[in-house]
Formats: structure tokens, C-alpha cells, sequence
């Protein structure tokens, strides 16, 4: 049967395949976290500024329960190809803060800061939909569960904030450049998670020899998903509403002992 859970069963049992996905995974969150960490640094709103670094603090340690994963089934991390580098993709589009500016010491802008928000809202919705359903699969799973749960909460309570600070801006009058901004960068994700997805679909199914026809259904599936999202599925991504989850990043991150 083809489905989401079994495609996962298969990716986790054979080493190969899981090795490629956590790298994946934890290289996305270590990049994730050096971002927060640098525009933490930069932005000048002193309330904000505690939350996301909040923020890259839950990202690097997501990257290390998935180096932990690894480790506990003998595994080192394999290089990421550059076609399944999510984040790497979507910079090189302009989406969201560029790198080299991240690098210059220089505060952010009110208008830096909205790029910024509004990539990690759009982004953080891919996320929580992604950790929803690996913790369909896997969330009372002995080995898996406990990592992915916590990283499906910590997904949650970012998209909240995300909500909540960009709400707050549009209050402010940034209304117009918010939903321009959103609107922007959710027509860049679908199209890049659409590309990442044929990609690793595409590397999983050599690794666990798949037969073409599958591979092909696979293909289709994305591709569906794919014109789904361009059709109007993208609008949930660009919506704003006041979270049940207020101040989600106010605290310290949580902390994480996998090994």
C-alpha cells in the first residue's frame, strides 16, 4: 500500500535512506538556527529579540535530536545534496534574509524584520504540517517518539509567534507590506518544496530500489500536491489569526538529552 506511513516505515528501517533523511533534516534546522541566531543579534526591539533567539535555539536543537538519532543506529551524517537543501533553495531566491546581509553588523529595519517574519510564517506552516504527520506515524513509536513529538510542539508554538508578531505589525500599519511579503514567499515555497520533495523522493527511491512505477505514482502525487497549493492551497499559508498559543516563545527553549 502506497501512503505516507509506510513510505516513512521504509525510509526508517533501512539505514542508508534514514541516514540521507535526518542529514537532511538536521542540516535545514543547524542552518535554521544560525539565521535566528544572527538576526537576534541585529534586531533592535529589545521584546522581540529574546524570542527569536529563542527561536534558533529550538532549531539547533532539533539539528541535534537528529544527529542524536543517528548516533543511537550507528550513523554519521552524509552529505546533502544541493537539490534537497531546502533552505539553501529558497535564499537563493531572495526569500527572506540574505546571508551576506545577515553576516554585516548592521541593525535590521522594521522592514528586514517583516521578510524575516513572514518567511518564518510561511515556512514554520510547512514545518508544523510536516512534524503533524510524522507524529502520526511515529509519535508512540519507542525510538522515535519522544523526538518527534517534542519537535512538533516546538513547531507549533513558532508558527504561533509568527502569527502573533506579524499580527501585531499590521496593527502598526505595515498591513500592505505583510500581506506582499506572505504572498511572495508562499509562491516560492510551494514551488521549492515541490522541487525538494521530487528530489528526495528521487534519491530514497535508488537507495531502497523502488520499481519505477511507484516511483512515478510518487512523482504524480507531488506534482499533485504541487497544483493543489498553486490553485489556492498557498492562501493558508498567508492568513493571519491571533493564536490560542500567545507569547509561545517567552521562555527559555527546552531543553533535549536524546543521546
Amino acid at each position: 500500500m502506497l501512503s505516507a506511513r509506510s513510505l516513512f516505515q521504509q525510509i526508517h528501517q533501512d539505514d542508508r535512506a534514514f541516514g540521507l533523511f535526518c542529514s537532511i533534516a538536521a542540516k535545514g534546522e543547524d542552518q535554521g538556527g544560525w539565521e535566528n541566531g544572527r538576526i537576534a543579534a541585529l534586531v533592535e526591539d529589545q521584546e522581540l529579540a529574546p524570542k527569536i533567539a529563542r527561536h534558533g535555539a529550538d532549531e539547533e536543537k532539533h539539528g541535534r535530536i537528529f544527529n542524536a538519532l543517528l548516533r543511537k543506529r550507528g550513523l554519521t551524517p552524509v552529505p546533502v545534496p544541493d537539490d534537497t537543501d531546502y533552505t539553501m533553495l529558497l535564499e537563493r531566491q531572495g526569500i527572506g534574509l540574505a546571508h551576506a546581509r545577515l553576516r554585516r553588523d548592521e541593525p535590521l529595519s522594521e522592514a528586514d524584520v517583516i521578510t524575516y517574519l513572514a518567511h518564518s510564517r510561511v515556512t514554520e506552516q510547512r514545518a508544523s504540517e510536516q512534524m503533524q504527520l510524522l507524529r502520526r506515524v511515529f509519535g508512540s513509536h519507542p525510538e522515535l517518539g519522544r523526538a518527534v513529538r517534542m519537535i512538533s510542539d516546538d513547531e507549533d508554538n513558532h508558527l504561533a509567534y509568527c502569527h502573533e508578531e506579524l499580527l501585531r505589525l499590521a496593527a502598526a500599519g505595515h498591513g500592505r507590506r505583510i500581506w506582499d511579503t506572505l504572498q511572495e514567499t508562499a509562491h516560492a515555497e510551494i514551488r521549492t518544496y515541490r522541487d525538494v520533495s521530487l528530489a528526495v523522493m528521487a534519491r530514497m527511491g535508488e537507495i531502497l530500489r523502488w520499481p519505477r512505477a511507484k516511483s512515478l505514482l510518487l512523482a504524480a502525487g507531488i506534482h499533485g500536491v504541487y497544483r493543489y497549493e498553486q490553485l489556492g492551497g498557498w492562501r493558508r499559508m498567508t492568513t493571519l489569526t491571533m493564536p490560542e498559543r500567545r507569547n509561545a516563545l517567552g521562555g527559555p527553549a527546552t531543553h533535549a538529552d536524546l543521546d
